[in-house]
């Protein structure tokens, strides 16, 4: 579990797709220093870089195996229970893969629109979080299959965000909170189909 909250941005060493599993390389500093082999997905520990394990579902759902050496990326060490929680609830499960659409600049704040993949539309709303390459966001704005964040000073300088373009791939996961309650509200309407049970019969008995 993660907030969203960038630590450091790391560079991409190298990608090993051939590999079984696949592995990527990331030279790092700062998340280092509490980092071992087995949290999360790390398989090795360097000095100057870890290794991390590429699962095919992995592969399938972000940008990661598409990432050329150099490339820098955005590292969150897993949270801690008494870290404060600065962002929103980020479990590090992409959802989608979106497109850079748009990028404007006003008043020393960035705004970037993404394009919205149909299958994880129902799970954005105006003021709600979203995580865009690991990076805790607020949506300002929706817009049919698109969705628009505005981006502080801050955030720009300490991750990689500042250094995408339009037609750049970035990795979305969506506020699991959101997931939750589809899942409740699911299982409640097939217990009403079987039961019989409804909320306006409750509500005819005065429950």
């Amino acid at each position: 579990m993660f907030t969203g909250i960038i630590e450091e941005v790391g560079k991409v060493k190298s990608v090993q797709i051939s590999s079984s599993p696949a592995a990527i390389e990331i030279e790092a500093a700062r998340v280092l220093e509490s980092l071992e082999p087995g949290d999360s997905t790390v398989r090795t520990k360097k000095k100057r870089s870890f290794q991390a394990e590429l699962s095919q579902e992995t592969l399938v759902r972000t940008n990661l195996g598409q990432l050329p050496p150099g490339n820098r990326v955005n590292l969150e060490r897993a949270l801690l229970p008494t870290t404060r929680l600065g962002g929103h609830f980020v479990q590090g499960h992409i959802d989608g893969v979106a497109k850079v659409l748009t990028i404007e600049s006003e008043n020393g704040f960035a705004f970037y629109r993404f394009s919205l993949p149909s299958p994880i539309k129902p799970y954005v709303v105006e003021k709600g979080s979203i995580a865009v390459d690991g990076i805790s966001l607020t949506v300002s704005r929706l817009e049919g299959d698109s969705f628009q964040v505005a981006i502080i000073p801050h955030t720009l300088e300490n991750t990689n965000l500042g250094e995408r373009r339009i037609g750049d791939l970035v990795n979305l996961e969506c506020d699991v909170l959101a997931k939750y309650v589809e899942s409740l509200l699911s299982h409640a309407a097939n217990l009403e189909k079987r039961s019989g049970l409804t909320v306006e019969y409750l509500k005819e008995r005065g429950y």
